[in-house]
Parts: structure tokens; sequence; C-alpha cells
């Protein structure tokens, strides 16, 4: 029983904050080069960060985590930082595919790979492999619809066809903030679950980017009505946000009185 515990400890701890952090950045990078719509760009960090990340140590069963069908191929052996870079942009390959008429072609991603991914060039069929690997990884899990900016994006949309207030509420600030939380790896478990992030993510973006004088709508009382979760529940995760996206020093002292909205 320790030794399964020891093992999960081990599992649980990969990649590790500083590996995570730099995975996250290179997608982020390379979805700005591509010049993305938002959709694409969410849908490929919840497939690369929300779900294959966290199943390579049981795929591979390195760490001693056991679990599923074991996923072979030279591009897991050894796991290099460079073919994990090559996942990250086949993440944004398949979100292309789902979401664009006219999906990104593979020449124009080994393009990109060739110029951000340091000591490897892959080949149009390296691509080709990484996808299929991608897939046996996360087991074809590929749904786009529970995500956090699909969420998000439709409660935005609710709010502004229901109060002018809401045309004040930037969508770059509620990105930014599912930005920072991708980037932060102990707020990762927030994407847990999509719709309550997206609920606290609309209410911190109000908080931060609304003028105080002109908080007239009841933003708090109509998420939780709209998405049925608890104001205590949404409040503790807008908290939680605010800690990552202020700076310390900004938040001492600083109670739920102080977000009273």
């Amino acid at each position: 029983m320790d030794e399964d515990r020891a093992v999960e400890a081990a599992a649980s701890a990969w990649p590790g904050p500083s590996r995570r952090r730099r995975l996250i950045e290179f997608l982020l990078h390379a979805s700005t080069r591509l010049d993305l719509r938002p959709v694409v760009k969410y849908t490929a960090l919840s497939f690369f960060a929300d779900r294959l990340l966290p199943s390579l140590p049981r795929k591979m069963g390195f760490c001693g985590a056991r679990g599923g069908r074991a996923v072979t191929s030279w591009l897991l052996e050894p796991l290099r930082d460079s073919n994990l870079e090559l996942f990250a942009l086949v993440a944004v390959w398949i979100a292309s595919k789902i979401h664009e008429l006219k999906p990104l072609s593979v020449k124009s991603l080994k393009a990109l790979g060739d110029r951000i991914i340091a000591d490897q060039h892959f080949t149009c069929r390296d691509f080709a492999n990484a996808e299929l690997v991608f897939m046996e990884v996360v087991e074809y899990n590929i749904g786009s619809l529970n995500i956090a900016f699909t969420y998000l994006e439709e409660l935005l949309v609710q709010f502004r066809e229901i109060s002018k207030i809401g045309d004040l509420l930037n969508m770059d600030v509620c990105m930014e903030i599912l930005d920072i939380l991708y980037e932060t790896e102990d707020s990762s478990w927030l994407f847990n679950s999509p719709c309550q992030l997206a609920a606290s993510a609309l209410v911190t973006a109000y908080a931060i980017s609304v003028a105080k004088q002109r908080w007239e709508f009841p933003i708090l009382p109509w998420v939780t009505f709209t998405t049925s979760y608890d104001e205590e529940e949404i409040m503790k995760v807008v908290l939680t946000i605010l800690m990552h996206v202020l700076k310390p020093d900004e938040m001492k002292g600083k109670g739920e009185r102080d977000f009273n909205i």
C-alpha cells in the first residue's frame, strides 16, 4: 500500500511546475505565431494540459505508474522536451481540425516547429505519427464542448444580452485570466470544473476591469443562478484566481467584503 501511494505521488508530481510552465508558454507562443482563434487555442490547451500531460505517466508506466493500456513509441522513449513541444503543436492541429473549415496544414505546423522547437527538426511524417500517439494517450477523448472557454464565452454573451454593463467587460481580460491559471501548476486543478471556473473567471474579470462605481449589476447572484453553483463556491474560486492574478501584497488584508459583487 505504501509503495502504491509513493507511485501515485511520483506520478502526480509529473511533469513538475517549471517544466509544465515552459510547455504551456510554448503552446501560448505557438498560438500567437499562428494567430489562432481563441476557441482553437483553448481547445488545444485543454487537450494538451488537461488530458495529455496527466495521462502520460500511466500510459508510459514511468514512475511505476499503472493503469490503462500502455502506449509505446519512439516519441515517448525517451520523452524529451522537444517531443512534448511536438505534442503541443499536435494539440493545436487537432483543435484546428475540429473548429476550422480550413484546418492548419501539417506543413505550416512543421515550418513553425522548425523555428521554435530547439534541437530537433520533425518531419511531416513525425507529425502524423505524433497525432496517432497523442490520440492513443488521451484515449481519443477530444470532445471540445466541456472546456472553460466555451462556458465563459456563453456566459458573457448572456450577460451582454441582459445588461449594458456586460459591454464594459473585456473578453481579453477573461482570456488573460485563463492563460495565467494554465501557466500555474497549483491552479491547474481549477480546470477540472470548467463551468465553475468560467463563472468564477467572469466574476473576477468584472471585479478587475469594471470600475467599482459601475457595479450596478448583481453579477455574483446572476452567475450563481445561471450556473446553479453556490455563491460560496464561486467566491472561493474567485479569491483563488485573484491570488494568482494579483500580486500577493495587493491581496494582503483583503477579504470577501472587499469584493462585494
